[in-house]
C-alpha cells in the first residue's frame, strides 16, 4: 500500500519525548480531502484532545479548497479521529497521567484514505532540548569523519 506523507510536525520531536505512536483515521468533508491531497496542511499548532470518550484533532490547519464553492470547510475546525475503542480507552487513561499528552506527528495518505499518526508524549525541559541538539551535532560530526576516512 502506497503511503504519501502530506505534512509532518517537526516541532513535536523537538518539544516532546515520543513514548508511543498510533495510527488514526480522520472524519473529513469532501473539500478537506481535496485540499489534503494538494498538500495544503499545517500541523504546527495542532494538538489532540480526548473529550467525551472520543479523540479530537484540534487546530490543524487544512486550507480551503480553491475550486470549492462558498460552502467550503472552516480551515481550523475540530476533527474527530477514528480509533478502536480499546485504543481510545488506553489513550484517555495514559493522558490522565501528569505530564503526558497527545500530539499529531504527521498526516499522510495510505491507499486512498487520509490518516494521522499521533503520539503519546511527555514534554521536554529546556535542558533536554539542548542535550538533543548536542547529540545530533555529535552524530553529524562522527558521520563526517567516517565519510572523510573512506575517501
Amino acid at each position: 500500500m502506497a503511503i504519501k506523507t502530506i505534512a509532518t510536525n517537526r516541532k513535536a520531536y523537538h518539544d516532546y519525548h515520543i513514548l508511543d505512536k498510533y495510527e488514526a483515521g480522520l472524519v473529513l468533508t469532501g473539500t478537506e480531502i481535496k485540499s489534503i491531497r494538494s498538500g495544503r496542511v499545517n500541523l504546527g499548532q495542532a494538538f489532540v484532545k480526548p473529550e467525551g470518550g472520543e479523540i479530537w484533532l484540534i487546530n490543524a490547519h487544512i486550507a480551503r479548497y480553491e475550486a470549492g464553492s462558498y460552502m467550503s470547510h472552516e480551515p481550523t475546525r475540530t476533527r474527530k479521529l477514528l480509533l478502536n475503542r480499546k485504543e481510545i480507552r488506553d489513550l484517555i487513561s495514559k493522558t490522565s497521567e501528569k505530564g503526558s499528552t497527545l500530539v499529531p506527528l504527521r498526516l499522510y495518505i495510505k491507499g486512498h484514505v487520509a490518516k494521522v499518526e499521533i503520539a503519546l508524549a511527555k514534554g521536554k525541559k529546556q535542558y533536554d532540548k539542548r542535550q538533543t541538539i548536542i547529540q545530533r551535532d555529535a552524530e553529524r560530526e562522527m558521520d563526517r569523519t567516517i565519510k572523510s576516512r573512506r575517501r
